[in-house]
């Protein structure tokens, strides 16, 4: 494995080299020991899945606030997706830039989303499947999210956005007020 910084301290780009032959391909997708670097003392405490059909749909931005506040290693294992990283760290030097690049099974990527950013992803084939390792388990009460669309962080979502979740449609945009939330 071998871990990518980005422009926004904290968000890296794991890439892995498969092994491939005959038979297909064997990739390792999570690896403490080569991971160190990037998790630190923290454990992976949750798995999970989601699989999103129509192409243009987006999830996101989301992120949960402390003390709950969690690390994402996020990986697409079918289909094709843009994947986006927001630093909402205020005093962080990056405060509300974003990151963003394609997730697919054949760049065998991982983009890792740090405590205090938000994520959202939109995709780019249908029935993309992407698969989250969590270092804190979810909490509802926790759960913080940016309007995908915000000025002011002016993301450049590659498609027209089809399909938005009813939560996605409720988050609001950035303002005065969210600048002294303590995430």
């Amino acid at each position: 494995m071998n871990v990518l910084q980005t422009s926004i301290h904290g968000v890296s780009v794991v890439e892995t080299t498969p092994f491939c032959d005959e038979r297909g391909l064997f990739a390792r997708l999570y690896s403490e020991n080569e991971l160190a670097e990037v998790i630190g003392q923290r454990r992976i405490v949750q798995i999970n899945y989601s699989r999103t059909h129509a192409v243009g749909a987006v999830r996101g931005l989301h992120y949960q606030r402390s003390p709950h506040a969690e690390m994402k290693l996020v990986r697409c294992l079918k289909g094709r997706v843009w994947d986006v990283a927001v630093d909402l760290r205020a005093g962080s030097a990056t405060f509300l830039q974003w990151h963003a690049g394609e997730l697919l099974p054949d760049n065998a990527r991982m983009l890792v989303i740090p405590e205090g950013c938000a994520h959202g992803f939109q995709v780019l084939e249908a029935n993309s499947e992407l698969l989250y390792l969590h270092t804190t388990a979810y909490r509802p009460e926790a759960e913080g999210g940016v309007a995908y669309n915000d000025p002011t962080l002016n993301i450049a979502w590659p498609l027209p956005v089809t399909e938005l979740s009813q939560r996605d449609r409720q988050h609001t945009m950035l303002g005065a007020d969210f600048l002294g939330l303590k995430l």
